[in-house]
């Protein structure tokens, strides 16, 4: 009996060589609509799924292989006396090889000015049922869903006169994957059009971007995926000009730099240790903000990753090229920049586009059996209702001082202080277990530089020691959600020192 194989694709890189591949091998090649045309014009002979149904398309293309003359091919098992008996009466014939990929949804809903109705006629039918049921059937069928495994399905044909079973259910499990990635972004679309906020069950998808030496430390193994039609503002998107591979610590602790960067319209530098800001500068160029990242602590910053949100220039560069960095993200890089940046063998330097920062996608934070799933903070200081709780206001180099904080501080581990002038971070605690302990660190890193400067806090103070120990180290204004029980005594206390203190009505907790 003549095998058959059912080839229906739209990507049609590679099909028409395996097409002929198969046909070289005895196959009888059966396919529809646009890869029939292009398997006839290469001057193959091709039968129509139409004169296999004996039923003509319907329904604009909607329904062609949707009959038992295909599924029967396709489900049958072969070496099933009674699944036979079945195919003989019916005369049908089974299909060994099928060779599908879907309509491109994931291409279509990515337009711009993509409507409804195109998106939904993009959702494909057929092409996953045939999938499914050959699938399942591997024990039979050998199903192919993407050009990467022509060459390794013609060449074990040519060698052993069929596909290994090895070979056709690693095959299979790419099928499953293939159609759940698929059913999920078309689940995502739907839920969005119908405006689902929490759905009943939650499927998301990813692709593997790259495999990872290992995760956070060489004993834990780890691969980086990246969500299809994700922000292009993104490390997943990043482009990569120079360097080493990224590590699983280098991409978080890029992401983190990315997400503060990002905060300021000015020209901005942050350097980032561990997911959390070490130095942060503004100016009217990037080489004054780096500058002042960098002076604001030169023993951190060694190792760090430094985010930049304009064209890093030749004065940047050199200065950067004094220290040893993992990685430099920015827009773009002079082409002396590039230059004298790449003469850093391990350096990574990485382009993203601050043009195409897509709408916020949810957070999603794995636990042990399960994920929590949340909106980002975008919260910022132009959304909250800002009140002053002292009898002193803030002057306008305070104001100044405390909106560049806030930006800061959101991003800062809980719990939160960072200690700032109007241009720069001079002090940061990070992650601790109580307030006046963060601060405590934050005053001690700035030093004398506190003097003058102002102090943010991630969450509101409990109790009146972190303003005693602010007004101490000469902080003149604090820029707090506010909210406890106890905020008189916070009040009280700024009042006695003669500090300016501002509430936002919001935190920022980092966990």
């Amino acid at each position: 009996m003549t095998k058959r194989a059912l080839i229906s694709v739209s990507d049609k890189n590679g099909v028409v060589e395996f097409a002929k591949g198969l046909a070289e091998l005895g196959f009888e090649i059966i396919s529809t609509g646009g890869t029939k045309k292009a398997l006839e014009e290469s001057g193959l002979p091709v039968v129509s799924v139409s004169e296999v149904t004996g039923f003509p398309e319907i329904l604009e293309g909607r329904v062609k292989t949707l009959n038992p003359y295909v599924h029967g091919g396709l489900l049958a098992k072969f070496s099933d006396e009674s699944h036979q008996a079945q195919l003989k009466e019916h005369n049908i014939q089974p299909i060994h090889v099928v060779c599908v990929n879907l309509y491109p949804f994931a291409q279509t809903i990515a337009k711009p000015d993509v409507s409804v109705e195109d998106a939904i006629e993009n959702i494909d039918i057929g092409g996953p049922a045939m999938l499914r049921a050959s699938a399942k059937n591997h024990e039979y069928v050998t199903v192919v869903v993407e050009p990467a495994d022509y060459d390794v399905v013609l060449a074990e044909l040519k060698t052993a006169g069929e596909v290994g079973k090895e070979t056709r259910r690693r095959l299979a499990a790419k099928v499953f994957r293939h159609t759940a990635a698929y059913d999920a972004m078309i689940a995502e679309y739907m839920t969005d059009l119908a405006g689902e906020e929490t759905p009943e069950k939650l499927t998301v998808t990813y692709e593997l971007k790259q495999s990872l030496r290992y995760g956070e430390n060489p004993h834990q193994k780890a691969a980086f995926y990246r969500k299809p039609l994700g922000s292009a503002f993104s490390i997943a998107n990043a482009a990569q000009l120079h360097g080493k591979e990224l590590s699983y610590n280098n991409i978080n602790d890029a992401d983190a730099a990315l997400q503060i960067v990002k905060e300021f319209k000015e020209p901005a530098a942050v350097a980032v240790k561990h997911m959390n800001p070490c130095g942060v500068g503004t100016g009217d160029s990037v080489f004054t903000a780096f500058t002042k990242a960098f002076e604001a602590d030169p023993v951190s910053i060694f190792g760090g990753i430094i985010a930049f949100n304009r064209e890093v220039d030749k004065a940047t560069a050199e200065k950067l090229h004094e220290i040893f960095l993992e990685i430099v993200i920015a827009p773009s890089f002079s082409q002396v920049a590039l230059d004298i940046l790449t003469g850093k063998k391990n350096l990574r330097l990485l382009t993203v586009p601050f043009d195409q920062v897509n709408k916020p996608e949810q957070k999603l934070t794995s636990i042990e059996g399960g994920l929590l799933v949340q909106d980002q903070d975008r919260f910022t200081y132009e959304n909250a209702e800002i009140s002053v709780a002292t009898k002193r206001e803030p002057t306008d180099e305070e104001w100044k001082a405390l909106q560049f904080g806030w930006r800061i501080v959101k991003h800062v581990k809980s719990n939160a202080i960072v200690v700032n002038n109007s241009e720069m971070t001079l002090g940061v605690g990070a992650g601790q277990m109580n307030r006046v302990g963060a601060a405590k660190i934050a005053l001690e890193q700035a030093g004398e530089r506190a003097v003058g400067a102002v102090l943010a806090s991630d969450a509101f103070f409990p109790m009146n020691d972190t303003v005693e120990a602010a007004a101490k180290a000469g902080i003149t204004a604090i820029i707090q959600p506010g909210g406890s029980i106890r905020d008189e005594d916070s009040i009280k206390k700024a009042d006695e020192y003669g500090i300016a203190m501002v509430f936002t009505g919001v935190r920022h907790f980092k966990h």
